[in-house]
């Protein structure tokens, strides 16, 4: 009977084992519920925003002096604000440029970030030392002032808040990847590598990205919340998206001042926005939890 028991817990730990890793992550995401609540609401917001087009029972831009402050209706779902555009329509859309621009900055964080911090740890020395005080110069600049800076010499559109958000943001990634990073770079098979005289570029891509990548995912994941604050906070203080383009940063911006006579048309943006923060940081932190990373520990 033991023998049998032990048979069967090696079949199961062999079993998982060959199991795929992302399907081992998802086992371990669906036994949690903020995970799956976090997960679905992401997921919709993206839906909403692709299809935000077709859903929009209103022409978004359209103003109409006649229907201003108009309160939620079967209508006007939710409202109109202060021009008498339909904010049920302009909140659908308010998250498309959101959603996109920050997307595509954090992906370009993680790339230049995820790859300078793995070559300073790997390489070391006076290099790594002279870089990451740098490092911290740049986090030391207050952010919103940095990116001010930034957007107004360079000109205020979608490419520019791109580059700007995914340089910003990268920095810090170059933190935590390099401190992920320096567990590897003593490991046995690094050093095979270098004996086997790979090029320092081939040794980073080929054997420290595959073990880092899981802590540049959640990191990722983290970075693209903030992000989101950040973009609408430009939006809101005039620096972001141009009207009439819809921005849920943007229309709490516009309707802010009417608070008192129609508070649904900055409400329901800033609930969108919230909503969408929200469940990417309780989906970054299940992540990190199913890949056995813990976001409060990690390196900074």
């Amino acid at each position: 009977m033991q023998a049998i028991t032990a048979n069967t817990a090696d079949a199961a730990v062999n079993n998982y084992r060959q199991t795929p890793r992302w399907l081992q992550v998802w086992r371990n995401m669906r036994r949690s519920p903020s995970a799956l609540i976090g997960l679905s609401i992401l997921l919709g917001h993206m839906l909403v925003a692709l299809l935000a087009p077709w859903l929009a029972p209103y022409d978004w831009t359209l103003q109409n002096g006649y229907i201003m402050f108009q309160a939620p209706s079967a209508e006007y779902w939710f409202g109109t604000d202060n021009m008498g555009r339909d904010v049920f329509s302009r909140t659908l859309m308010g998250g498309r440029e959101a959603i996109s621009v920050t997307l595509l900055g954090t992906l370009l964080a993680m790339g230049w970030g995820g790859f300078m911090g793995m070559f300073l740890g790997f390489v070391g020395g006076r290099l790594d030392e002279w870089m990451m005080r740098l490092v911290d110069a740049l986090l030391a600049i207050p952010w919103l002032l940095f990116l001010l800076l930034i957007i107004s010499m360079v000109g205020q559109s979608g490419v520019t808040l791109i580059f700007t958000l995914g340089f910003f943001y990268g920095i810090a990634v170059i933190r935590v990847v390099r401190g992920a990073t320096l567990d590897f770079v003593a490991r046995d098979f690094v050093l095979a590598a270098k004996t086997r005289g790979e090029s320092r570029f081939t040794i980073v891509v080929k054997e420290l990205l595959p073990n880092v990548l899981d802590a540049m995912l959640v990191e990722g994941a983290m970075r693209w919340a903030w992000m989101l604050l950040a973009f609408s906070s430009l939006s809101f203080l005039g620096f972001g998206v141009v009207p009439p383009t819809p921005d849920w940063g943007l229309m709490i911006a516009d309707t802010r001042g009417m608070m008192s006579i129609a508070p649904w048309a900055t409400l329901f943006p800033a609930l969108a926005l919230s909503t969408l923060i929200i469940s990417i940081n309780l989906t970054a932190d299940a992540f990190g939890k199913a890949m056995g990373l813990d976001r409060a520990k990690a390196p900074v």
